[in-house]
């Protein structure tokens, strides 16, 4: 593998991106241990399906659809208003994610760490400031 490549490149591109986001998915669909995790979710997913999608494809370097669909958007400010995000559904979300990419297995394994650490740190961050954000709205309600 090319050592300058993108991890969009090293990943497989968007067909194997798209199996991982199927993958997530289904896996979310069909366990419970994911319950919390699918509440968040309406009852049709193929338009999640497609937006993780495109939105992973953006992030780790290919076509940036995404993004120029959504200008100025942000994933962390679009995700910290959904009721039920917390640490425990974001422990779901990447353990989906986990269990999705070992089973899919796109590109190489070290890339597949580096993605998998980053979409960990993300989930972190936004379980942190929807924490922080149900915390400053308790204060404001108690005032």
């Amino acid at each position: 593998m090319d050592e300058f490549a993108s991890p969009f490149e090293r990943l497989g591109s968007r067909a194997a991106i798209a199996r991982l986001a199927e993958r997530f998915y289904q896996i979310m669909d069909s366990d419970p241990a994911y319950a919390e995790l699918r509440a968040m979710h309406g009852p049709d997913l193929v338009p999640m399906v497609a937006s993780l999608t495109d939105f992973l494809v953006a992030w780790t370097g290919g076509p940036r659809d995404w993004f120029e669909q959504r200008p100025g958007a942000c994933i962390m400010s679009m995700h910290v208003v959904l009721p039920g995000l917390a640490r425990t559904t974001a422990t779901q979300w990447i353990d989906a994610m986990s269990r999705a990419m070992a089973e899919t297995q796109p590109g190489d394994a070290q890339v597949r760490k580096l993605v998998l650490e980053a979409l960990g740190r993300m989930c972190d961050g936004m379980a942190a400031r929807a924490a922080h954000l149900a915390s400053q709205r308790e204060t404001l309600a108690q005032a």
